[in-house]
């Protein structure tokens, strides 16, 4: 049996990227608009001119937070690599590509999948300013994973609120061909994925051959500052237990809008999201459908367009992982969430071997290879390009 891994949901960072990317890289009508690296407690901070925070230079997580020992169990794993405290000292072992690949090999992963910097850039509260942000990004991606293109598949950031901008920026990234896939927001408040307002990006994807992807980032968060210090607690339990389930709400609005029977060549990747609540949703949408919801344009029934057209990430689910048959063996990639604080880095090895003790060795290797290695073309378990 191959042991080969590939992570479907890893991470590159705004508080890990070079410090003067945007600043050095926008065009002079936005330089002042960037966001940048500046002095702050308890050390450099990533910012911009309207007082947005950004978090810790080379910090903990997507949000850069200080890394405290003790308070996370998955960060002091981290930690005991030194990750943090090469951080501290300007080695950004997760934004030099060498570096990264040295982490990966530590962590028996041989290749991954890279998601960005698409929730920075709407903190940065400045549409137009996001999408030259974006811009810049997705160039530095592109050149990022040109390095080890067998090891490392971008997904670039797309904006959401100018669709004309997204299509753009799909056709531009699509013709310099390196990137591996798309990501639109998946906020809340944004419109419904079945507006007509979606339409073009959608189109734009399905001719541009990218698989487009929703990472989770859960509901709005609660209003901490009103509450008690053991209410607060409480609240940001259930805030955090529930977090993927929010991407139930993509799922059905893609299906439901006729997304998929529109544009059949079309991949839809819900990152990050877990998987042992999707065979319920499915189940439940195909029963609404056929009981009040036939005049929809649809001309299969909802389960169908999940098995034909749409991928889900999970890091831990054993229960999901119960739930195959239903979920279908093609539709599901295992992921690390590396280097995030509630990711398994470096220890994915126990967590596959644990999670995937009943599985049979070729649908494990699907799962935790093949099925990835076949979407992002990269070398599958037999070690050659799918």
């Amino acid at each position: 049996m191959s042991n080969r891994v590939i992570s479907a949901d890893c991470h590159i960072d705004l508080i890990w990227l070079p410090p003067d990317l945007f600043t050095a890289n926008a065009p002079a009508a936005f330089k002042d608009r960037m966001p940048y690296v500046t002095d702050g407690e308890p050390g450099p901070r990533w910012t911009a001119r309207n007082g947005v925070d950004f978090g810790l230079q080379n910090g903990m997580g997507s949000a850069g937070r200080e890394y405290v020992p003790g308070q996370i169990h998955r960060s002091d794993r981290m930690a005991e690599q030194g990750l943090y405290e090469d951080g501290k000292k300007g080695i950004r072992r997760l934004t030099d590509p060498d570096l990264r690949i040295k982490d990966q090999d530590i962590d028996g992963v041989h290749a991954e999948v890279l998601y960005g910097i698409l929730g920075a850039s709407a903190r940065l509260d400045d549409p137009d300013a996001a999408t030259v942000m974006m811009r810049i990004y997705n160039e530095w991606l592109a050149d990022f994973c040109a390095t080890h293109p067998d090891r490392l598949a971008g997904i670039a950031s797309i904006p959401g609120y100018d669709i004309d901008a997204a299509v753009a920026e799909i056709e531009r990234v699509a013709a310099r061909g390196v990137v591996k896939g798309l990501e639109v927001p998946s906020t809340t408040g944004m419109k419904p994925l079945y507006h007509k307002h979606w339409a073009p990006l959608w189109a734009a994807a399905a001719a541009a051959k990218l698989p487009v992807h929703f990472h989770t980032v859960g509901g709005a968060k609660p209003d901490f500052e009103s509450m008690e210090p053991m209410e607060q607690r409480q609240a940001f339990a259930v805030f955090i237990t529930g977090f993927q389930m929010n991407m139930a709400q993509k799922l059905m609005e893609v299906i439901y809008g006729g997304v998929l029977e529109d544009n059949p060549d079309l991949i839809v990747v819900i990152g990050e999201s877990g998987i042992g609540w999707i065979p319920y949703i499915l189940d439940h949408m195909d029963l609404e459908w056929e009981d009040q919801f036939q005049d929809l344009n649809l001309t299969m029934k909802p389960s169908a367009y999940w098995h034909r057209q749409c991928r889900a990430t999970y890091q831990s689910d054993p229960v999901g992982l119960r739930l195959i048959d239903l979920l279908g063996e093609d539709n599901i990639m295992w992921g690390s969430d590396f280097p995030h604080p509630d990711g398994v880095w470096p220890d994915s090895q126990e967590f596959i071997a644990r999670e995937m003790a009943g599985v049979a060795d070729e649908l494990r290797q699907k799962i935790v290879c093949d099925n990835a290695a076949k979407l992002y073309g990269l070398p599958g378990s037999d070690g050659a390009a799918a």
